[in-house]
């Protein structure tokens, strides 16, 4: 029954694959409209410009930097344009970095020569600081199995879930250049459930709110925070722990920590950072943190299942706990043709090896594999 429950949980995030995202971009339209734009606000013409997917592949060429970002700018306004690529050569994007369904390329590979430019305003589409796919705490959709190799957890089989994103308020440029800011929120509710248990027990809960800001320039990214979190218990957990000695912790907390991260070419991807927190329950909890970590977008894609391999891993370090690694591997594919609101399935293998993310279990170290559905809208 538990394990039925699972795949019923996986089944609800696959579902929606099957529909594909509807909003196919007028690519001529749009070519039209941006050569059109260009030579009648800045009397440029550019006969290499071309558009695939909604995306603007850009040949900036000679253009002095004053110019490149008043044509930038003119051309993520454009509606129906999901972002501008720049390049510094002419001639036609390669095909093997094409986006498929519209998807926002800012989480695509880009190669040492490009650069993304995403549009600008209020409540703007995509990201300009890319998911991390390996870490347990990004805010995201997401349905996983896990099978615990530690006896110190509350079960052998967890089913995790996850519900949350990253929502951008505002996005603009610092002055006439192409380096772009973004303000938002991320939220995100992780929660883990004991499989084994007679009703599939609620194990703990962590609720993440965080008010955010971004930069991006060129292959450069960093993202900072100001968030809370805090852990609790399921009741059917209590109730079955209420005649042990297990001891309820009310943890609670407010942090500021800060990411950054650089893409190299062939869609690697490098990311480092470090964090603090304050106003600490319980107030014994020391503060300092540490996380990096390495992915790997794959830009080919496996034309046979329209697919493309993803390899993450993500290592972190607590003060509270000594400094020790606790390493988050994960590596699966990423359907290009199953997408839902532009953004596409992922299936990912994972392994995890270190304290447990779960807060009330903060002071337990455990190590799990499993296999889980994401989405990352």
């Amino acid at each position: 029954m538990a394990y039925c429950r699972l795949m019923a949980v996986l089944g609800v995030m696959l579902v929606p694959a099957s529909f594909a995202y509807a909003t196919a971009q007028d690519d001529a339209y749009i070519a039209g409209y941006a050569a059109g734009a260009l030579k009648h606000d800045l009397n440029l013409e550019i006969k290499s410009l071309s558009v695939r997917d909604g995306v603007i592949h850009f040949p900036i060429g000679s253009l002095d930097d004053a110019d490149r970002a008043k044509a930038v700018q003119l051309l993520a306004e454009i509606p129906g344009v999901n972002a501008v690529k720049t390049t510094e050569t002419t001639g036609q994007p390669p095909m093997d970095s094409s986006t498929e369904g519209g998807q926002v390329p800012a989480d695509e590979a880009v190669s040492a020569a490009e650069s993304i430019i995403l549009p600008t305003g209020l409540l703007p589409a995509g990201h300009l600081f890319k998911p991390l796919l390996a870490d347990p705490r990004w805010a995201h959709f997401s349905a996983a199995f896990r099978n615990f190799q530690s006896d110190n957890f509350d079960g052998k089989d967890i089913g995790s879930v996850s519900f949350g994103e990253t929502i951008p308020f505002y996005r603009g440029n610092f002055g006439q250049s192409t380096v772009q800011w973004e303000a938002g929120i991320q939220a995100g509710v992780f929660s883990d459930f004991n499989l084994d248990a007679p009703s599939s027990d609620l194990v703990n809960t962590d609720f993440i709110a965080s008010i955010y800001s971004s930069v991006r320039a060129g292959q450069f990214s960093a993202f900072g925070r100001l968030y809370h979190q805090s852990s609790h218990l399921g009741d059917e957990f209590l109730l079955r722990k209420i005649d042990t000695k297990f001891e309820r912790v009310n943890l609670s907390y407010e942090g500021v920590d800060l990411r950054l991260s650089y893409e190299l070419p062939y869609g690697v991807r490098l990311y480092g950072g470090g964090g603090g927190l304050f106003h600490t329950e319980p107030s014994a909890l020391k503060p300092w943190s540490a996380q990096y970590g390495i992915e790997f977008r794959s830009p080919w894609r496996i034309d046979v299942a329209s697919m493309r391999p993803i390899v993450a891993v993500d290592l972190k370090n607590f003060e509270e706990n000594n400094w020790n690694t606790d390493v988050s591997a994960r590596a699966g594919v990423e359907f290009d043709n199953l997408q839902v609101l532009g953004r596409k399935l992922q299936l990912l293998v994972e392994y995890y090896n270190g304290f447990t993310p779960s807060g009330q279990f903060y002071k337990d170290k455990v190590e799990y594999i499993g296999l889980g559905a994401h989405y990352h809208f």
